[in-house]
């Protein structure tokens, strides 16, 4: 908890938002204030996608997309940067020829600015970072519950033999302990497999899942008691691929699928689950070479802000 009145953004009835440094919100570097409780920090790394890259240029799209944010949310009834110190902590620098290396310099980076802030939410970047992100968060708080966002499982073993890439974080999460397997679940999940064994392994890897099909046919309340149920006290991780979306609301993107969640529906879930332990999140796969009017963008940028809202408001 800081110890000082928060800074809040620049103040956009004095200076225009599409002026100045793009941080995330117009927010305070986090070199411009004393302390920080929650942080917000990019990891533009794409060396682990298998189709499409360029979500290495996701961060800083999604910082100028929020420059549009409000103080104010209304849909949760606070204000997170009067609440607490939220910082814009640059990014982390990732190894872009090196995927090991990089894997290595995203835990170490994660875990000092961990010491520093009591949550961060992290803007990708493929979704390879979120195998080193929680290593760090497993090092605060030990196992703990993911809740995954996607519509790709990413629980598959190896992409021609590379163990770690976007589509495996989560198997090697699980196997090296940094999951809570008793509590743990997709949602949003939807499109074509390699075979019904990849939902095989994903149960003994300690997944339930929320299928974008099961979010429509039930609807948002549904769903929300199933993950609630699932997940229930216990210290949580989100991680959301903005492909969770339908490409309608985010295309772009790496792998696309059709059938996907609206953005109103992601920010919904988000909202209901903001009395959970959120202890941290990431938001990646966001991959601007792809998007148009910045849709995705916006759309990625409103999600950190409702993240961050509710690591706020929790406490």
């Amino acid at each position: 908890m800081t110890s000082h009145t928060p800074q809040g953004p620049v103040d956009a009835s004095q200076t225009p938002r599409y002026a100045g440094i793009a941080t995330f919100a117009k927010l305070p570097r986090i070199e411009d204030v004393p302390s920080a409780d929650i942080a917000v920090v990019g990891v533009p790394f794409d060396s682990g996608v298998s189709f499409r890259p360029g979500a290495r240029f996701g961060p800083s799209h999604v910082r100028e997309a929020s420059r549009l944010l409000r103080p104010y949310n209304p849909a949760q009834d606070v204000s997170p940067f009067n609440v607490k110190q939220v910082v814009d902590a640059g990014d982390i620098v990732a190894n872009p020829f090196s995927l090991d290396e990089a894997v290595r310099q995203v835990e170490e980076a994660a875990t000092e600015l961990g010491e520093r802030v009591d949550k961060i939410v992290t803007i990708g970047g493929d979704h390879t970072i979120a195998l080193p992100l929680l290593r760090a968060i497993n090092k605060k708080h030990g196992p703990v519950a993911v809740l995954h966002f996607d519509a790709h499982l990413d629980t598959w073993d190896t992409y021609f033999g590379a163990p770690t890439t976007h589509g495996t974080p989560f198997r090697r999460a699980s196997e090296e302990g940094l999951i809570d397997l008793t509590a743990s679940m997709h949602g949003g999940t939807r499109g074509p497999l390699y075979g019904k064994s990849d939902l095989e392994d994903d149960v003994k890897l300690g997944f339930q899942i929320v299928t974008s099909e099961f979010v429509e046919e039930h609807g948002i309340p549904a769903a929300l008691e199933k993950i609630r149920e699932r997940v229930g006290d216990k210290p949580l991780y989100i991680s959301i691929d903005i492909d969770v979306l339908d490409p309608a609301h985010a295309p772009g993107t790496g792998t696309p699928e059709a059938g996907g969640l609206t953005s109103r529906e992601m920010l919904r879930l988000i909202r209901g689950l903001a009395d959970l332990q959120i202890v941290g999140a990431d938001v990646v796969e966001v991959a601007p070479a792809y998007d148009h009017a910045q849709i995705t963008a916006v759309a990625a940028s409103h999600v950190v802000y409702e993240l961050v809202s509710a690591m706020a408001a929790r406490d």
